[in-house]
């Protein structure tokens, strides 16, 4: 259908959101341009998706070479190339033991996968009164009733609670807005003792698992974990026989600087969910990766009750295993590190002039702006004026795109998402600024905030 045609044509399509746009034309490096010709910087990678750029030439090309042979092949029918050379190019990247790997479309059924998986581990392993994965508030784990139940993001879930079993939540990490001090490993102890304190509330023997992810997501906005954290929580699983699930659908893939955002840490978990920078866009794609051994006690008890269609659909995994042998040969991750910091900086210098800023965070190309109505108090805004949309509606109008999400538990705060692909270079960082400033400005008269010129 011409583009004309879309554009005066009613939408059967419905989506989260009201506002109008444009029809999509093309789209390369970190560019893409409407049917109109304007152009936009893909300022968030899609949501947080398109790591390594639109249109690149290899995977382009490897999902071309893998169409002309086939397309599908039921996985319970054929082995494919595509999918074996994939799954052991993942696990070379993982922990070491992570050695097995699950193929999915997309992060929820990642996430579903992991706690279905650890579940059928309890009982083949004799202990079926584990049931109970604690998460974290705010949380968000993707939108199936499974990992949406293991979500803190009270907005998307209250909706269904009737028709699911909630799962019990422990605080997120959020040392700023608890006025703790982040660099301190005293308060990241303080954090892995709410977790324990929670298990032994539950009941050692009724906990299964215990998810997080290792650089917050949507929900809580880049949020990067305070010292001593991660091996804190680590610790508090093993003593009490609780599986370590990583949610890494948003830091993986790359964005950190390291492959997995939990890389970073010294502190493996036994489970991990990747998906979106994994497939980078191209084509749906995600996976689980587990421990050897977990694996090997579901299937030697009866095999993994659970799968997907295109669970290892070869066209994805021909364009995943591209994705990362681009990733590599660009020295995208090293990128994400140098590019992300100067983004990091850059940011920073904003809040000077924009005291609405409360904080900047994230690591390497996962970024967020955290807005409040007083930095002292770490107040939110108001929660009518819509900050985040309102913002990330300023920043479209100039052809910036970002990635806006309230961020205490779905009903207020706002912050934003700032997560370009990993060839961002220094210079399109700069144009990235220029037009974020100008949204800020635009968005600061709008609201009546202050913004010193």
């Amino acid at each position: 259908m011409p583009s004309d045609t879309l554009r005066n044509t009613r939408s059967h399509l419905f989506y989260q959101t009201g506002h109008p746009r444009p029809v999509l034309d093309r789209a390369e490096g970190i560019y893409m341009w409407d049917s109109e010709g304007n152009r936009f910087i893909d300022g968030s990678s899609g949501a947080m998706v398109c790591n390594i750029g639109h249109s690149n030439p290899a995977v382009l090309a490897a999902m071309q070479a893998q169409m002309e042979r086939f397309t599908f092949g039921y996985r319970l029918h054929f082995v494919t190339e595509a999918s074996e050379a994939l799954a052991a190019k993942t696990a070379s990247l993982a922990w070491p033991g992570m050695d097995r790997v699950f193929f999915v479309s997309g992060g929820s059924e990642a996430v579903e996968s992991a706690i279905k998986l650890a579940r059928q581990y309890a009982i083949a392993i004799g202990q079926p009164s584990r049931w109970k994965i604690i998460s974290r508030s705010p949380s968000y784990h993707g939108c199936t009733l499974g990992a949406l139940a293991i979500s803190g993001y009270e907005a998307l879930s209250d909706p269904f609670l009737p028709m699911m079993q909630a799962m019990p939540k422990v605080s997120a990490p959020r040392a700023w807005l608890d006025g703790l001090d982040p660099a301190d490993p005293a308060t990241g102890a303080h954090y892995a003792a709410e977790l324990e304190r929670k298990i032994l509330e539950e009941g050692p023997d009724s906990v299964l698992g215990f998810i997080l992810e290792p650089v917050g997501g949507a929900s809580t906005g880049a949020l990067v974990p305070p010292a001593g954290y991660m091996e804190a929580v680590r610790e508090v699983c093993t003593r009490h026989g609780v599986l370590l699930i990583h949610d890494e659908v948003m830091s993986g893939g790359g964005r950190t600087g390291r492959f997995l955002g939990g890389q970073n840490w010294t502190a493996a978990p036994d489970i991990l969910a990747v998906s979106k920078g994994f497939g980078a866009g191209y084509v749906p794609l995600g996976a689980m990766v587990a421990q050897g051994h977990i694996v090997d006690a579901v299937m030697a008890g009866g095999g993994f009750l659970h799968g997907f269609t295109y669970a290892g659909n070869p066209l994805a995994c021909a364009a995943g295993l591209a994705v990362i042998a681009e990733i590599e040969r660009q020295d995208m991750m090293g990128n994400a590190q140098r590019t992300g910091a100067l983004l990091k900086r850059e940011l920073e210098g904003l809040m000077p002039r924009f005291p609405f800023i409360g904080e900047v965070r994230g690591m390497g190309l996962l970024l967020a702006l955290e807005l409040v109505a007083d930095r002292d108090s770490k107040e939110p805004l108001p929660p009518e004026l819509r900050a985040f949309d309102r913002l990330t509606e300023q920043a479209y109008q100039r052809g910036l795109i970002i990635y806006p999400r309230r961020s205490r538990g779905g009903y207020s705060g706002d912050h934003v998402l700032i997560a370009p692909p990993m060839i961002t270079t220094p210079a399109q960082v700069g144009e990235i600024m220029e037009r974020l400033t100008d949204a800020l400005t635009a968005f600061a008269a709008e609201c009546g905030l202050e913004a010193v010129a």
